[in-house]
C-alpha cells in the first residue's frame, strides 16, 4: 500500500476512470475534481465509485473548475494530494474552432492557475506536489514525422495551441520555482470508454449498430488523416510512471505506427463482416478548417527512462473496441424491441 493521495482533474473522462482504477490498485486515495453542471456524468467511474459517507473511503469527489483560481485552492487546501494529474480540457479539436475563447481559457490559461495554486500551496504549507500535465500530440501539427519531444510544435487548431501553451507554461515553472512538473506529450489513445464524438469511438458505436440494423449510414470527414493509435488502459501507467521519476521531464508516449481513418474504418468494418464503402459517406462539415495530416510517435525516452512500452497493438485495439460496442448495439436493439411488444 503507497498510502499517497493523487487529485485528478477530469477524473470522469476516458483517461482520468482508468488512471483512477491504476492508483487505486496501487493503493492512492484519490480525489477526483469535478465540473459543476447540471448533469455530472460519471458512468465510466460509477463501477468502483462509492457515494460519500459510505465504506469506501478511497475514492472521493470534489468541485472545482480550471476556470475558477480561487476553487482550485480550496481543493488542494482540502485534498493535500502528494500528485496532481490534470487531465481536464476542452479536449476535442474540431469544436475548439468553434469555441476558441473558451479552449484557450480551459485548456491553456487553466493550468496556469493550477500551476500557481501548486506553487502558492507549497509556500504556505512546505510541500512539494508532483505534477503531471497531459500534453497532446496535435501540438506537433505540421511537422514532418516521426515526432518526438525534440520536434518542433507548429499547432493547426485552437486546442492545439492551447495545449502549447500549457506545455510551456510547464517547462518554465519547472525551471523557475523548481516544481517537479512533467508533460506527457500523448499520442492518439483510445478505448472502449472513449467519447462517442470522437472518430474512433463514433466509428465502432456506428458500425456495432449498423450490425443489428439501427442505424443505416456514418457520415465522416477526412479519410486520409494518419494517426498513431494506442489503448488508453496502456497510456495511464505512463503517466504514473512520471511522477515517481526524482527529476521530472517530458515525454511522448505513442506506439511508433500510425494508420489512417480509412484503415482505422476497413478493420472495424471487417471484424464484422460489413463493406465499409456502402454505409460511410464524407461530409465536408467534419473537416478542420486546418487539417493534420500525419501524427507517428516517437517514444524511445519513455522506452529507455521509463522502462515505459504499450502492450495493446492496433489490431487489438480495434476489436476491444468493435466487440464493446456491437454488445452495446445488441442489448440496445433487443431494449427497443422488448419495448415495442
Amino acid at each position: 500500500m503507497i498510502g499517497k493521495c493523487a487529485l485528478i482533474t477530469g477524473i470522469t473522462g476516458q483517461d482520468g476512470s482508468y488512471l483512477a482504477e491504476l492508483l487505486l490498485e496501487k493503493g492512492y486515495k484519490v480525489c477526483g475534481m469535478v465540473r459543476r453542471s447540471s448533469t455530472v456524468e460519471k458512468t465510466r467511474i460509477d463501477h468502483f465509485y462509492k457515494p460519500p459517507n459510505s465504506n469506501n473511503n478511497a475514492l472521493f469527489l470534489e468541485y472545482g473548475d480550471l476556470a475558477d483560481a480561487s476553487s482550485l485552492r480550496r481543493v488542494l487546501s482540502k485534498v493535500k494530494p502528494d500528485e496532481i494529474y490534470n487531465l481536464a480540457a476542452q479536449s476535442h479539436v474540431r469544436v475548439s474552432f468553434d469555441q476558441a475563447e473558451y479552449t484557450f481559457d480551459v485548456t491553456g490559461t487553466g493550468v496556469l492557475r493550477l500551476l500557481e495554486a501548486v506553487r502558492d500551496y507549497r509556500e504556505t504549507v512546505g510541500k512539494e506536489i508532483r505534477f503531471y500535465q497531459a500534453s497532446s500530440s496535435e501540438m506537433f501539427g505540421s511537422s514532418p514525422p516521426p515526432q518526438s519531444e525534440e520536434t518542433p510544435f507548429r499547432p493547426r487548431s485552437p486546442y492545439a495551441v492551447a495545449k502549447v501553451g500549457a506545455f510551456w507554461h510547464v517547462v518554465n515553472y519547472r525551471d523557475a520555482y523548481g516544481l517537479h512538473c512533467s508533460n506527457g506529450i500523448l499520442f492518439n489513445h483510445e478505448s472502449e470508454r472513449r467519447g462517442e464524438n470522437f472518430v474512433t469511438r463514433k466509428i465502432t458505436r456506428a458500425a456495432g449498430r449498423i450490425k443489428v440494423g439501427l442505424q443505416k449510414k456514418l457520415y465522416l470527414g477526412n479519410l486520409d488523416a494518419k494517426r498513431d493509435w494506442g489503448y488508453a488502459k496502456d497510456y495511464v501507467e505512463a503517466m504514473w510512471l512520471m511522477l515517481q521519476q526524482d527529476v521530472p521531464d517530458d515525454y511522448v508516449i505513442a506506439t511508433g505506427e500510425s494508420y489512417s481513418v480509412r484503415e482505422f474504418l476497413e478493420m472495424v468494418f471487417a471484424c464484422l463482416n460489413l463493406d465499409w464503402r456502402e454505409y460511410v459517406e464524407v461530409n465536408p462539415y467534419y473537416f478542420r478548417p486546418t487539417e493534420v495530416a500525419y501524427l507517428l510517435g516517437d517514444a524511445g525516452k519513455a522506452r529507455k527512462k521509463l522502462n515505459w512500452s504499450p502492450r495493446v497493438n492496433f489490431k487489438q485495439l480495434v476489436k476491444i473496441m468493435t466487440d464493446y460496442d456491437l454488445e452495446l448495439a445488441e442489448r440496445e436493439a433487443h431494449s427497443l424491441e422488448f419495448r415495442r411488444r
